[in-house]
C-alpha cells in the first residue's frame, strides 16, 4: 500500500473550505409554487372521487329487491365464467 498516495488524497479533500455563498438579491424574497389549471383540475377531481360512495346503493337495492322476490336468476354457466376469469385475474 502506497500512503504517499493516501496522503495526497487526504490532503486534496481537506484542502477545500467551506464558504458561504452570497445571495441574490434581497432576503425578504420568498420561494413560490403555481399549479396549473390541469393540477387544479385534477386536484379537484381527485376530492370528488375520494368523497363518492364506493356502494352504488340504488343497484344493490335493485339486486336485493329481486332476491326478495325471487326474480333473480344467475345461469351457472355465467357464473362459471366470471368465477373462472376473476380466478385467472390473480393467478
Amino acid at each position: 500500500m502506497r500512503i504517499e498516495a493516501y496522503n495526497q488524497i487526504t490532503q486534496i479533500y481537506n484542502s477545500g473550505t467551506v464558504s458561504k455563498m452570497k445571495g441574490v438579491g434581497s432576503a425578504d424574497k420568498r420561494d413560490e409554487v403555481q399549479i396549473s389549471q390541469s393540477g387544479r383540475d385534477y386536484q379537484v377531481a381527485k376530492q370528488a372521487v375520494s368523497e363518492a360512495s364506493d356502494i352504488r346503493e340504488d343497484k344493490v337495492a335493485q339486486v336485493k329487491n329481486r332476491i326478495a322476490s325471487g326474480n333473480y336468476k344467475v345461469s351457472t354457466g355465467d357464473f362459471a365464467a366470471k368465477l373462472l376469469e376473476k380466478y385467472e385475474a390473480y393467478r
